[in-house]
């Protein structure tokens, strides 16, 4: 099952600094999520002035409860970097 993760990072002056303190830890997760099949794909969310400000992620795992288990350790939560995040089922438009 497919999973989208949509999360802003927090908007307080120490928000950025955390995010890229996080982001080695962030992305060695995600590597590891990457190779096991569970990252589909994912990126930062930029504003307007490309700054990062958010994070996108499609996850497949067979079902919520083992998303929610992985995403006990994921740096971004830990670390107070995410601030609003919102999962949903989703499901990749297969287009040939």
């Amino acid at each position: 099952m497919q999973f989208l993760l949509t999360a802003l990072d927090a908007t307080d002056p120490e928000a950025p600094e955390r995010r890229l303190k996080a982001r080695p830890e962030h992305l060695e997760k995600v590597s590891l999520l990457r190779k096991s099949g569970k990252f589909l794909f994912g990126g930062a969310i930029l504003n307007d002035s490309g700054n990062m400000i958010g994070s996108m992620i499609v996850y497949e795992f067979t079902d919520r409860a083992s998303l929610d288990a992985c995403l006990k350790d994921e740096p971004y939560i830990n670390k107070n970097v995410w601030e609003k995040i919102e999962i949903r089922p989703f499901r990749l438009a297969r287009i040939d």
